[in-house]
């Protein structure tokens, strides 16, 4: 059985450039401010200066450092650091230049950011200035020369582009003709064939995965929005002629996560409308910008709602919002209607992840939905849900999530393994996630995959395990994802280890995994100890029973 949505759209063949800054789509014109410094918003760049600073980066990284001098997608060029204004054009001058863009997390370690450069075999790295000795550190060990590690400046009306060793500012003095236009595409095979950009998601075992994101993957994960809002627009017009929908949107999520790399980088540009860029989440300074900026739209993480909802702090922040979107992890009924009442506005839940470039799903714009649901099948996806063996489940029956369409991922880096694995024969991508279909809504109930969600960033267990593990007082471990107390709808890890609490307690674990891992990967659920690990006769851990021995432990507590 095969879910389908309630129409498709016409997705044109052109590359993302193109689509940003040659196509007719936009609401944009050349004078439109795209992006903004939301702490000093008179720091800003039109689409015109967007559009030089792409073609310019473009030019500097083909030419001083070959990105792209072999063919696109060979070059794997490593992005890292929180949001300012000029990352963007970085992003696209990427990709102008024929490189690929491997999103790091800029609170990523120095450990963890040199396998992602070995892991794409990167050769250029650029970071923002609160990223550098990180950066640093990372490339020396991944043996990347520190003539290629750039560092990006835009904060403040900055316009710089340093090299760390020489010091010189790529961006001041540039000449007329230092410029290098993309390449246009239009043949369908080689628009879904390319690869732009890399995100990393955790599986199950070993490190995280580049996924593969294409052209035509971020192109149809920002025009089926766009067709969507357009059709809403039209139908509001027709009721109301002057009727206006502004685009103004708080960049306030990490790049590196699907959420920001496509809803920053893309899908406001596909729109016509401004991003207003932080450099990290702060929430009075978020309140504090979603009322002076006017902010209309934006997508969070259910976190983020818990945060709105309780903290007295928020009062007529939130008066423009004319939309807010919400993923990462499903959100319950109570905390939507709590949150849209201090929005003012409705919260359209969505299912996707980075191998999907984003969502899946969604509402209509006028359409309300409070029974907890991850919404409707977006336009253009397919989607079935299988048991165990592959067979479809009947309507109501729960069973994992597969999906088609022109937003799903080609596969994994350099890895066709993983890319095996995550693909049936026929081509459909296993997602992992377990869930039903009822009343033309899909639910989100458990998940097959045994990746843990902390406010949308993925953590494998198998890495928090390994590293355990290497502690000499710890001879087993094992790590699920145990629900955050304080009712966010967050997961996080917990560790069950074999040790003498005596030797290493729980103090000392924590501060070991604390010493050497990302802040999110962090044991927020606490460690316990076991005399054993529980494991099938094939060896392989048991979480399930862990699971359930943690639900009861919750029920008891609360007694």
């Amino acid at each position: 059985m095969i879910y389908l949505p309630e129409k498709d759209y016409n997705i044109p063949n052109i590359d993302l450039l193109s689509l940003l800054f040659d196509s007719p789509l936009p609401h944009s014109n050349e004078d439109t401010v795209l992006h903004a410094e939301a702490a000093d918003p008179s720091n800003a760049i039109t689409k015109a200066q967007t559009r030089l600073y792409t073609r310019q980066i473009a030019y500097i990284l083909r030419h001083r450092f070959g990105i792209g001098s072999q063919g696109a997608g060979k070059d794997v060029v490593l992005g890292v650091s929180p949001g300012q204004i000029l990352l963007p054009t970085v992003f696209y001058g990427v990709v102008a230049a024929g490189g690929v863009w491997s999103a790091a997390s800029y609170t990523a370690t120095p450990a963890e950011l040199e396998r992602q450069i070995r892991q794409g075999n990167s050769k250029l790295i650029i970071t923002g200035p609160d990223c550098k000795d990180v950066a640093v550190k990372a490339a020396q060990a991944a043996g990347v020369p520190l003539d290629r590690v750039l560092v990006l400046r835009s904060v403040g009306h900055e316009r710089v582009l340093e090299n760390l060793q020489t010091g010189q500012n790529y961006l001041q003095g540039v000449k007329a003709h230092e410029v290098l236009d993309w390449e246009r595409i239009t043949d369908p095979k080689a628009l879904e064939q390319s690869l732009i950009c890399l995100l990393y998601s955790s599986g199950t075992t070993g490190a995280p995965k580049g996924v593969n994101i294409s052209h035509t993957n971020v192109v149809s994960e920002g025009l089926i929005p766009y067709f969507m809002d357009r059709e809403y627009v039209a139908r509001k017009k027709a009721e109301n002629p002057n009727f206006e929908n502004p685009y103004r949107t708080l960049a306030h999520l990490p790049t590196a996560h699907i959420a920001g790399c496509q809803g920053y980088f893309i899908n406001p540009g596909v729109m016509g409308g401004t991003v207003y860029w932080m450099e990290k989440f702060d929430f009075p300074k978020f309140l504090e910008h979603m009322k002076t900026l006017e902010i209309t739209f934006f997508f969070t993480v259910p976190p983020i709602y818990l945060l709105i909802s309780l903290s007295p702090l928020v009062t007529d922040q939130f008066k423009t919002m004319r939309r807010a979107y919400s993923g990462a992890a499903p959100m319950g009924a109570d905390l939507q209607m709590k949150a849209q009442k201090k929005l003012g506005c409705f919260i359209n839940q969505t299912w996707g992840l980075s191998e999907t470039t984003g969502s899946t799903t969604g509402m209509h714009w006028e359409e309300e939905e409070l029974t907890g649901s991850v919404s409707r099948l977006l336009p253009n996806m397919r989607l079935r849900i299988v048991d165990d063996d592959g067979n479809d489940v009947e309507e109501g029956k729960e069973g994992e999530f597969l999906v088609k369409g022109p937003v799903v991922t080609t596969g994994y880096y350099n890895n066709p393994a993983a890319t095996k694995d995550a693909f049936t024969a026929d081509g459909w991508f296993k997602s992992g996630d377990i869930g039903l279909r009822k009343n033309g809504l899909f639910y989100i109930v458990d998940r097959k995959k045994e990746l843990i969600k902390y406010k949308g960033l993925q953590v494998a267990p198998a890495e928090l395990e390994a590293h355990l593990l290497s502690h000499p007082h710890i001879m087993d471990a094992a790590v699920i994802g145990v629900l955050a107390t304080d009712g966010s709808g967050n997961e996080v890890p917990r560790a069950y280890i074999v040790a003498d609490s005596k030797k290493v307690s729980e103090d000392e674990v924590k501060e070991f995994v604390k010493s050497h891992l990302a802040h999110y990967k962090q044991l927020r659920g606490g460690v316990i100890y076991l005399p054993a690990i529980p494991k099938s006769p094939s060896g392989k851990i048991l979480r399930r029973e862990l699971r359930d021995q943690a639900k009861k432990e919750a029920k008891t507590a609360k007694l």
